[in-house]
């Protein structure tokens, strides 16, 4: 153990602990428990909340001590633990991570919690891989950000997380699994109670399957009992519940068919069952040696291995990295893997000579006294002390006091790397475009947009590259549905016939603009040509936001064509539609279209502000105006920056809105509102709002941390409690592009040097 175990270190007032807990039946389930009893001995003024982890179909009725349960596959239960965690003044968060316990590729859904909480995180790794997938790759090293500390419980998982992941030393530390303070005894009272007496017992304890190599030790038996006919092996556990899944019981019937095939049924005893911790010590301490024949040696940790020594019990095992680690000569033998001559001359040997194998136990029960629960506790509240006096900077204390910013100009190479010759691909790692995903119209009728929307020296580019995406979105339009596809895989196969209601909304928009705005006749023939084609379909639609989108691209045409009827009846359709649910839900301290908040919200009031102003209805107009200003105000922190509404906000019925995660497409679509809201009524007001929107880009933010990448016009995916997120996807570099677009447009296009040399400076200070 690597930690102090002084006292020195205070406990944290709450500890936040997230893992299995009994009645589950697993391995993590009881380490789990044990940790959050040995904290709460320790130390009593200590509140320990458990956040236990449930399969899909199982109900367990956990004790008080539970404070939530979370749904493995259920993005939004990890979301409502991170709240719940959040509210309760946590100080740390622990986390037990094994793969499988948490839902998603790799367990990746435990991320959706860890990115949400305010607490600095501590994980106990229970597993740590030489050779990680790729899924496993990128959420061990999504911990490795995310973690202030890292556990591991033996050496190995050290120079792995080294030489595998480049963590540092000081953010891992070595803390064996905890064991149970428990006296020396002789283990005849146990004995006697599971009509052991007179033998020799050697046990293996564990869910039965091919990889605890336990034909080895029946293969053994033979020479063994020839040795000492009172010897006895005991194989304790239930067999594998997936193994039983697939094949019932033959696993365990081909072990017992291999004992009596060698004439040893008679000394190996199966003891089928889910073992109590309490009776399952019981079985420890009435054995005289403790066998682990496992095959896989990238084994990290053992909890029946620790407890084995702990309570005196010499080892006879294969070396996999737990017990090449624990077990010396002093307290057992190391024995090849498949060895059952191996295992016999080990285990002869040791019972051969009573006086070195009482040598062994008091050895091993010494080194176990170092392993107490206790003494973890201590090592634990050490680890997280110094991750509390660590703690990354959390919102509500930016570095950057600075509220606005000039406008920067718009920069196409962002765009240009995720583009190909099919169109915008949806995500990226990083800055690397993740062909995994695909394209979807979403990010190509933007992309499109921008296009027009690009002036200057970059024109000529940007209407190269209008071509690609108003290729992908007619190639998107699927007439006999009525509908726009959405996702195309990389390899260019449409996932779907028809997209949802928003991609329809928002291709209709994007045409709508282009026969507005784009530079070139034929690309406005184009654009009016599908317009035309699709609008008629449009009364379909219901989602609220899908409306607004639909008059967004009605009133851009109507800009182009004031004779457009059919355009002119869905705008005034829609607007109404829009007005009359705003009126019906708002309430007092309630100014809003829905008793939800959603995404691109502003989108709501702008479309309603447009449908007004062509329909001349004052009524309309001034609700618009309230509804937007009361978005203004709540998304508006303490120190007067934009606060966009958080995507935790999604599904909360009439309550203030949540911070995480932050996501550039709110920005864009406040800037857009709030311009087109000084544009109609002159007001200060709603520029200086456009201008917070905009300054949130690039640092005036609850981290004073820039989301846009000023090199090349690029923008990170989003802010989270206590960072970027890091991947630049294609929604967030056009949201942001869009944004300096309409400042600059605004501006008149003057640009401050003054500015850009100091967002410069704060860019390349930040990362």
């Amino acid at each position: 153990m690597d930690v102090s175990v002084g006292k020195a270190s205070p406990p944290p007032r709450r500890i936040a602990l997230v893992g299995n807990h009994p009645p589950r039946l697993c391995g993590i389930a009881t380490f789990t428990a044990d940790v959050r009893a040995a904290l709460t001995n320790a130390y009593p003024d200590t509140a320990v909340d458990v956040y236990a982890m449930e399969d899909p179909g199982v109900d367990h009725a956990y004790p008080p001590e539970v404070t939530m349960t979370i749904a493995r596959d259920d993005i939004d239960s990890y979301r409502e633990a991170a709240r719940r965690i959040n509210e309760s003044g946590a100080d740390i968060v622990c986390v037990q991570h094994e793969y499988g316990i948490y839902g998603g590729p790799a367990g990746a859904h435990l991320l959706r919690l860890l990115d949400r909480v305010e607490a600095p995180v501590v994980v106990t790794l229970h597993t740590v891989l030489e050779s990680p997938n790729a899924d496993q790759r990128a959420v061990i090293e999504a911990l490795v950000r995310r973690a202030a500390r890292l556990i591991v419980m033996a050496e190995k998982g050290r120079d792995i997380l080294r030489r595998v992941h480049g963590v540092a030393d000081n953010r891992i530390a070595v803390i064996p699994h905890g064991v149970p303070d428990r006296p020396l005894t002789d283990g005849l009272a146990e004995k006697r109670a599971f009509d052991l007496d007179g033998r020799k017992v050697l046990l293996t304890f564990g869910l039965l399957s091919p990889n605890k190599g336990l034909e080895t030790m029946i293969r053994a038996m033979p020479r063994i009992v020839a040795a000492h006919p009172d010897s006895l092996y005991v194989v304790l556990g239930a067999t594998h519940p997936h193994l039983v899944l697939r094949e019932g019981e033959r696993y365990r019937e081909s072990l017992q068919a291999l004992a009596a095939e060698l004439g040893v049924a008679d000394h190996i005893r199966f003891v089928d069952g889910f073992v109590p911790h309490e009776l399952l010590m019981e079985y420890l301490t009435a054995a005289d040696i403790y066998v682990t024949p496992y095959v896989n040696e990238a084994q990290i940790t053992s909890g029946t291995l620790s407890y084995a020594v702990a309570l005196g019990k010499p080892v006879v095992s294969t070396p996999y990295w737990h017990a090449a680690e624990l077990v010396s000569d002093a307290i057992g033998r190391l024995v090849r893997v498949g060895d059952a001559d191996g295992f016999a001359e080990a285990i002869v040997g040791m019972l051969d000579d009573p006086a070195r194998l009482d040598e062994m136990r008091r050895a091993a029960w010494l080194l176990g006294r170092g392993m107490t629960w206790s003494r973890l506790a201590i090592a634990y509240v050490a680890v997280f002390a110094a991750a509390i006096t660590q703690r990354p900077r959390r919102f509500g204390r930016p570095q950057m006091r600075v509220h606005t910013f000039a406008p920067l100009p718009p920069r196409l190479d962002a765009v240009e790397r995720m583009t190909d010759s099919c169109g915008i691909a949806q995500h990226a790692i990083f800055t690397v475009p993740d062909r995994d995903h695909g394209y979807c119209v979403d990010d190509n009728c933007r992309a499109l947009m921008l296009m027009h929307r690009i002036t200057g020296e970059e024109a000529a580019r940007a209407d190269q590259l209008a071509t690609i995406y108003a290729s992908f979105m007619q190639h998107a339009w699927n007439g006999d549905r009525g509908r726009f596809r959405n996702f195309m895989s990389y390899d260019r196969r449409w996932l779907e016939e028809a997209g949802s209601e928003d991609s329809f909304g928002r291709s209709l928009w994007a045409i709508g603009v282009t026969v507005a705005e784009a530079r070139r006749r034929e690309m406005r023939a184009w654009a009016l040509h599908l317009f035309n084609q699709v609008l008629p379909h449009a009364q379909e639609l219901r989602s609220l936001r899908t409306l607004a989108f639909a008059v967004l691209g009605c009133d851009a045409v109507l800009e182009a064509h004031p004779g457009h009827d059919l355009a002119r009846t869905f705008v005034a359709d829609f607007g109404r539609r829009i007005h009359a649910q705003f009126r019906a839900v708002r309430r007092e301290g309630w100014q809003w279209f829905e008793p939800v908040l959603g995404y691109d919200n502003a989108r709501l009031p702008e479309a309603m502000l447009r449908a007004a102003r062509r329909l001349g209805d004052a009524d309309m107009e001034a609700d618009a105006l309230a509804a937007l200003g009361w978005l203004d105000t709540i998304q508006t922190n303490a120190d007067g920056q934009f606060r966009p509404v958080g995507t935790d906000s999604f599904g909360r019925h009439f309550m203030p809105p949540l911070p995480f995660d932050q996501q550039p497409v709110e920005a864009w679509a406040t800037i857009e509102a709030m311009l087109h809201a000084h544009g109609a009524t002159g007001a200060a007001r709603w520029r200086e709002a456009a201008q917070r929107a905009y300054s949130w880009f690039l640092g005036a933010n609850d981290l004073g941390t820039p989301i846009a990448s000023l090199a090349d016009g690029g923008c990170h995916d989003g802010l989270m409690s206590d960072r970027t997120n890091l991947n630049q996807g294609a929604e967030s570099i056009l949201a942001y592009q869009f944004g300096c677009c309409a400042m600059a447009r605004a501006a008149g296009n003057a640009l401050s040097t003054e500015t850009v040399d100091r967002v410069e400076s704060v860019d390349a200070a930040t990362g």
